[in-house]
């Protein structure tokens, strides 16, 4: 299968983990999802061939979905790779074929500096945080729960938006309202959780619990005072934990649909010191790239049918 690891076309570019961003003349921007894979912050050198389509595909439902349930207006406008003006061809690297079903053409937004985590469930970095002091970002939770665990009601746990190559940070919510003012946070938060109220409900009708997930949010630069935009991508695999409503058991690791298999097998070279979760990041084996595919696969098909 082909895959795609980067693209250049003669646009203004900057390059995100897994997205490849172009901007157009007239404030909009084109979106490149390539077949990049992130963990811990790092970009594999390894693809996952046919990622950035699946990932496209299952970002534009749950953008429309999103905006079809009244929720909060989205960046999104087009996936029509012709809808990128033929200028951008002239010295490109890649073909128009070779970017179609992986284009989503979006507003430009002034991008708020908050990552909007909510977790439905205890665990990664919020199961680790809960260990330590019995809370996930400053939000108390009750004693004695398990790994997975179900939270009695979902938090909203933010974070800041790293560099590529850094990490990203938990914080409070009063420490992400000083970064972005109360108003703004309020907003988003209240967006987050009704999106992921309303998706969790949606899945879960098709066999999947939405386990965690993250958005971004943005500010049109000519209409500053609107509500947020939600921006980037929403509830695919690269952003959420998805587990199979079938076999879901807390105290434990659940199977998924998402990368938690990918960091999995990379758990293991940390474990035998072989990694240590910096750049460069070590390659992937066939078998993780196959089955990383058809866990990809399988949650763009249960989710859209």
């Amino acid at each position: 299968m082909e895959t795609l690891f980067q693209t250049d076309l003669s646009l203004p570019k900057r390059q995100g983990k897994v997205r490849d961003i172009y901007e157009l003349d007239d404030g909009r921007l084109v979106i490149v999802a390539s077949d990049r894979l992130s963990a811990y912050d790092v970009v594999l050198p390894t693809t996952i061939p046919g990622k950035g389509r699946l990932l496209t595909r299952l970002a534009e439902f749950w953008l429309r979905w999103i905006e079809s349930e009244g929720i909060c207006r989205t960046h999104l406008l087009s996936t029509d790779v012709a809808d990128i003006p033929q200028s951008a061809w002239t010295e490109a690297s890649v073909t128009p074929e070779q970017l179609a079903g992986r284009v989503t053409i979006g507003r430009r937004c002034e991008v708020l500096p908050i990552e909007c985590v909510v977790r439905g469930y205890l665990e990664g970095s919020g199961w680790r945080e809960y260990v330590q002091t019995g809370e996930v970002c400053g939000v108390p939770l009750p004693k004695g729960l398990e790994r997975c665990s179900k939270l009695d009601e979902p938090i909203f746990t933010p974070a800041t938006k790293a560099e590529q190559g850094e990490h990203d940070e938990n914080i409070s919510a009063e420490r992400a309202a000083e970064i972005i003012g109360s108003d703004r946070l309020a907003k988003i938060r209240d967006f987050s959780m009704e999106i992921y109220a309303r998706a969790s409900a949606h899945a879960r009708e098709r066999g999947i619990i939405i386990a965690d997930t993250k958005f971004e949010f943005g500010v049109d630069p000519n209409d500053p005072k609107a509500d947020p935009i939600l921006i980037d991508e929403a509830l695919t695999p690269d952003s959420s934990r998805f587990w199979p409503v079938s076999s879901y058991k807390p105290g434990q690791s659940q199977p998924s649909f998402d990368k938690q298999y990918v960091r999995e097998y990379l758990e293991t070279l940390v474990a035998r010191g072989e990694w240590d979760k910096s750049e460069p990041g070590p390659e992937l084996p066939e078998d993780v790239v196959r089955g990383t595919q058809e866990r990809y696969t399988e949650a763009l098909r249960l989710l859209t049918s």
